[in-house]
């Protein structure tokens, strides 16, 4: 009986990892590094953003953290997530190269 007690302590079941993926504007290799450093927040596994298609997917722990912290550092960071618009003053100390506002009224 303690085999099959040890044997259930070594397999938990875990059903807080959950995959999203969402938009988060950007441009170049600098930006995709900002936006998943910021993305890695406490429960965030793991971050990774396509410049191609400007989608974030992400793996994290829905009992560590929560998708408006994670959209929250990212706007911290200065750029525009699917639910919150980055931070004005951190967007306008981005190299030149990542002001995506700019190119993106531009191209209209």
């Amino acid at each position: 009986m303690s085999a099959f007690a040890q044997k259930e302590n070594l397999t938990p079941v875990n059903n807080t990892i959950d995959t999203i993926s969402f938009k988060v504007d950007g441009l170049c290799g600098m930006c995709k590094t900002r936006i998943e450093n910021a993305a890695v927040v406490k429960g965030v596994k793991n971050a990774e953003w396509n410049k191609s298609t400007r989608m974030l997917q992400l793996i994290y722990d829905k009992a560590k953290t929560n998708l408006d912290e994670v959209h929250s550092s990212i706007a911290k960071a200065g750029h525009d997530t699917s639910l919150k618009k980055g931070d004005d003053k951190a967007y306008a100390k981005l190299p030149a190269c990542c002001k995506y506002r700019e190119a993106n009224s531009t191209s209209h």
